[in-house]
């Protein structure tokens, strides 16, 4: 029968453009970058074509360019040559991640730019673990005062979002009670809450310089086999003071953002990790298919599954598209 012929609403681009479903914005767009030492530095990331290693002058000029397409968010990365033991490097006030906000503070407003910067010590560690290590285990209780320490460290130089990334018990509670015991009471967590213990990080770790050293990083990082932790985990970051939480990666993980958005009315973040951009990248570069379309079809996923915001390293491409 004639009425029953849903495919009469696909007709046509501008039809299905009507009425569809899932819309992704520009607003919800947020772009990593790495940030190194030194001035006009542009290195590319052998395992993540198109993406560089930046200064922070360079990194000014990208930002540029980003706003004037509509993305108006950004993570920061700082890529640091000092391994410690105790990652002190990485809440001093001459580190890269705070010199470039405090940069990027000179030329945009917060109204103008949203900074987001990661809050770890993988980056920055002799061993490469995401705490401070006693022998094979984290020394929880000093890993909680180093991160505390990053992040206040950021909120001085001028971030607008902490991201706590290191998925340590009680990180977003402590690092709360530091920001507002030194009165960032307005500076917003972005916590990694879902993160789980993933293959898809390669590229990053190769671009980051944080791979382990020795085991891995399962006793802290989240078993894949686990939906229901991850809602734990979301539920106590909520508790401990979260203001938008995160699951990373996303493309293999679309159940459990699915899970978290139906469950907690609260910001979401998906991390559209390193992993999975090697791959479309690699896949369209090979194939045929067209790089656009497969990004879009990738991304809207997330979107659909309930993503409120997208961190992807497509997302100067995607503005363009939208």
């Amino acid at each position: 029968m004639e009425h029953n012929r849903l495919s009469k609403m696909r007709s046509h681009t501008a039809l299905r453009d009507l009425v569809s479903e899932t819309h992704l914005h520009k607003d919800q767009l947020i772009m990593p970058f790495f940030i190194v030492e030194g001035t006009r530095i542009s290195d590319p990331i052998k395992s993540m074509p198109g993406i560089h290693r930046i200064s922070s002058d360079v990194l000014v000029t990208e930002i540029g360019e980003l706003l004037k397409l509509g993305v108006r968010s950004v993570l920061l990365f700082g890529v640091s040559s000092e391994k410690e033991t105790l990652a002190q490097s990485a809440y001093r006030a001459d580190n890269i991640v705070q010199k470039s906000i405090r940069t990027l503070r000179r030329h945009y407003s917060s109204d103008e730019l949203c900074i987001i910067t990661d809050v770890c010590l993988c980056g920055h560690t002799l061993n490469g673990h995401c705490g401070i290590m006693k022998g094979t285990e984290i020394d929880l209780e000093q890993t909680l005062d180093i991160l505390a320490k990053i992040a206040v460290s950021h909120a001085v130089s001028g971030t607008d979002f902490v991201a706590p990334s290191a998925m340590m018990d009680g990180q977003v509670a402590v690092i709360r009670n530091a920001l507002d015991d030194n009165k960032f009471h307005k500076v917003k967590i972005m916590s990694y809450s879902v993160k789980f213990a993933s293959n898809f990080y390669g590229p990053f770790r190769d671009a980051y310089g944080s791979a382990p050293q020795f085991g891995d990083r399962k006793t802290y990082q989240m078993d894949y086999r686990n939906p229901g932790e991850a809602l734990r985990e979301v539920e106590q970051d909520i508790m401990e003071g979260a203001d938008v939480v995160m699951v990373k990666p996303a493309l293999a993980y679309l159940d459990i953002i699915y899970r978290v958005k139906q469950s907690f009315n609260i910001p979401l973040a998906a991390y559209n990790v390193s992993g999975e951009y090697a791959m479309m990248k690699q896949y369209a570069s090979e194939s045929g298919v067209p790089e656009k379309d497969l990004i879009l079809e990738s991304v809207i996923a997330m979107k659909r599954a309930g993503a409120d915001m997208i961190i992807t390293y497509f997302a100067k491409e995607l503005a363009q598209w939208i």
